[in-house]
């Protein structure tokens, strides 16, 4: 066992965080109340090459490896404790991997090189208003039409809508999951929809949090794409998206200790200095313990993340790793991070007094952002569906 990090990704955590002290940290109040995302951050993350971190060199990536997509990810959410950049920054990633992995060359070609260099977003759309982990009851159809696909359907609580149709200079476009098979079975298939295709229409939503990062929906009225827009083979779509859904889970694992760790230290930094009757509030009992258990806990979500990022990448080279293992290991990560990034991020707010309950203190900001990774690609109760099935066995699914 090494717990090491490779000189390589202790220099690329280093840039990176340099990167996120200068043009995220400064600027991560402005776009929360804004609601939108600089063009000075986006133009940032292009440059230092992060949304093309699990893209092949060929098509103008780095071909980087799954550890240093969680240190990009946790660094981030350190520098901007809204989560707002590290929505725009792991959803390409995560499902650039699919695409690179499952795509087609024509496909590839014709998007990976503009989203590796920034200029095009990549999305994820399998949500539905009324369909969340439970794919298989999604309404979202496509059919083959000679050389074309014909998809309807309406998918909701997708990230990077606005950026995709308006702010990207190539717009984007999202891996949309759909129905091809019939009602039996994995009958899903995954297709590359560009946002401004005819037929499609948008809408945004406001949330809680991640004010600077666009989330909404759109629906797909007779919407046709190529037929190279076809990930892999079809009705295997559900297996290429539990791949990305367990790279984007760990990715955001990382996220969520990196902005718990920057709360606490910021935390740590205040109560050696702010006194009451006449020491500082450091010294009592009360905060002590509250600082030692959360920075364990974090730690601790945090081994867990990098071991899930580890496991993944090496799955992509051994087959002897299933799956089902990445995904247990992933799980525990996912299950685990959102919560005790929360309650670390909640605990550094109290010490912080009246103060901390203003617009002027940032971690509420992070309060809010970690909040919905309790939620997003897969909520806390889907990641302990998971690991019991996993631990039990497939006969304990309830829901078959």
């Amino acid at each position: 066992m090494d717990f090491d990090f490779s000189p390589e990704h202790e220099l690329f955590r280093k840039s990176v965080r340099e990167f996120c002290d200068k043009t995220l940290a400064p600027f991560s109040r402005k776009m929360e109340r804004e609601g939108r995302m600089p063009d000075s951050v986006i133009d940032g993350l292009s440059k230092m090459g992060l949304f093309g971190l699990a893209i092949s060199p060929e098509f103008g990536g780095a071909g980087a490896d799954a550890i240093s997509a969680g240190i990009a990810g946790e660094e981030i959410g350190r520098g901007d404790l809204s989560c707002s950049t590290a929505v725009l920054y792991l959803v390409p990633v995560s499902w650039s991997h699919v695409l690179n992995k499952f795509g087609s060359d024509l496909l590839k070609g014709k998007t990976l090189p503009k989203i590796a260099s920034g200029k095009a977003f990549l999305g994820i759309a399998t949500t539905e208003a009324g369909v969340g982990s439970d794919l298989q009851n999604m309404s979202t159809t496509a059919r083959r039409d000679g050389n074309e696909y014909v998809l309807n359907g309406e998918k909701m609580y997708i990230s990077g809508i606005r950026e995709a149709k308006e702010q990207m200079p190539e717009s984007g476009g999202y891996l949309v999951l759909a129905k091809t098979g019939g009602d039996t079975g994995h009958n899903l298939s995954f297709f590359y929809v560009p946002i401004n295709t005819e037929g499609i229409s948008t809408t945004l939503l406001e949330e809680m949090g991640r004010r600077g990062m666009s989330t909404g929906g759109f629906t797909m009225k007779d919407v046709r794409i190529p037929a190279e827009n076809l990930l892999g083979e079809e009705n295997k779509g559900f297996y290429y998206a539990m791949e990305g859904f367990d790279y984007a889970r760990a990715i955001i694992a990382a996220v969520c200790t990196g902005a718990a760790m920057a709360a606490l230290e910021a935390g740590i930094e205040y109560i050696k200095q702010r006194k009451t009757f006449g020491q500082p509030i450091g010294r009592y009992e009360g905060v002590q313990f509250k600082l030692a258990e959360d920075f364990a806990r974090v730690d601790a979500a945090r081994l867990l993340a990098y071991r899930g990022l580890w496991l993944f990448e090496k799955s992509q080279h051994d087959n002897k790793i299933s799956r089902f293992t990445v995904s247990k290991a992933i799980a525990e990560a996912k299950m685990i991070a959102p919560v005790v990034a929360f309650e670390a991020i909640n605990d550094a707010l109290q010490w912080f007094g009246a103060f901390g309950y203003t617009l002027d203190c940032p971690l509420e900001m992070g309060l809010r952002g970690v909040r919905s990774y309790m939620l997003a690609e897969g909520s806390t109760e889907i990641m302990k569906i998971i690991l019991a099935r996993e631990l039990l066995g497939k006969e304990f699914i309830a829901y078959r």
